[in-house]
């Protein structure tokens, strides 16, 4: 077990540690001296790297650092924007001699993959509406193998192996409590929609079978999981004979679940259902989040900035006295 997670990190502590490579890069400063920018990750959470001032010659030997590789560095931890961050003095690629154990590094999912797939699956093959039942099976037999380990974005939110399916998951459980309060909803189609709106993250996000995902593929940064969703459901609902109406209706759900135009929606939910994804998508994803952040706070505290909840600072309760 590797000594030093990033949950333990504090500001102004020189820290020597190893960290996976998530992203890297080399870019140039405004005194137009380059640097390497890394994001940089263990099983306990990310956070990003700086190395100033890099030399031509070091550069050349940087570039055979890729992400999905463990590194050793030595670092002074800094806080920039509220928010923690590495300024890296030495760093080096790792080796046999270094007995690196990846379940240190890899974050996950903190359920089974197959657990997390077999209750999807069973929701949707047990649909009493023929047409969502093949939608969904199809879509879900398809993607399988990558549902094992797929994460449901590169940073931030389920950046993680199996996220994906833990993403969905916990949307479905809320969904199908929510249909019990607001009985007006068709409870089949609201599930359908949380199941496919981020399938199309797989095509969208490069990932390898740990969960790390370098960036976007070429159709991803083009048109994104949105557009390729609808895409995706317009093919098979054709190839199944699925009515105009119902797939459109899920089409207009996928377009939709991020609300507004600056979040790749170019339209508003014009149904109830398609209103309740979007906010299930919100809850999964805020609540993972304040999750996320809280477990690094000491009771009492403040956490850092968290950039994903406008750069709000969260409040983390003392323990309850159980008396």
């Amino acid at each position: 077990m590797k000594e030093r997670y990033i949950s333990d990190f504090r500001v102004s502590e020189d820290i020597t540690t190893y960290l996976l490579v998530k992203n890297i890069a080399i870019k140039v400063g405004s005194n137009r001296k380059a640097y390497l920018d890394l994001l940089l990750g263990d099983c306990t959470g990310e956070i990003n790297g700086k190395k100033w001032d890099i030399a031509d010659e070091e550069a050349a030997g940087l570039q055979r650092i890729t992400p999905g590789c463990v590194i050793k560095v030595r670092a002074l931890v800094t806080e920039w924007n509220g928010m923690k961050q590495l300024r890296i003095s030495r760093i080096r690629m790792t080796g046999a001699e270094d007995a690196i154990d990846m379940s240190d590094y890899v974050k996950a999912a903190p359920e089974d993959p197959q657990s997390m797939y077999n209750y999807i699956w069973e929701r949707a093959e047990g649909f009493a509406d023929r047409d969502l039942r093949c939608l969904c099976t199809e879509v879900l037999s398809q993607r399988k193998d990558k549902l094992m380990y797929y994460p449901a974005a590169q940073k931030n939110h389920h950046a993680e192996m199996a996220g994906l399916l833990y993403h969905v998951k916990r949307m479905l459980m809320t969904a199908e409590r929510v249909c019990e309060v607001y009985t007006n909803l068709d409870r089949e189609l609201l599930m359908a929609g949380v199941i496919l709106h981020d399938m199309e993250k797989i095509d969208e996000i490069e990932s390898n079978e740990l969960g790390v995902s370098p960036g976007y593929s070429f159709e991803g940064k083009m048109l994104g999981h949105l557009v390729l969703g609808v895409r995706e459901i317009e093919k098979t609902a054709e190839k199944l004979g699925i009515p105009r109406e119902k797939t459109v209706m899920l089409e207009h759900m996928m377009l939709s679940h991020h609300y507004e135009p600056e979040f790749g929606s170019p339209k508003k939910p014009l149904f109830p259902e398609a209103e309740m994804l979007h906010y299930l998508d919100m809850i999964d994803a805020k609540m993972y989040d304040m999750q996320e952040v809280l477990e690094q706070t000491e009771p009492g505290k403040f956490s850092e900035k968290v950039w994903t909840l406008n750069n709000r600072t969260l409040y983390r309760r003392e323990e309850k006295d159980n008396d």
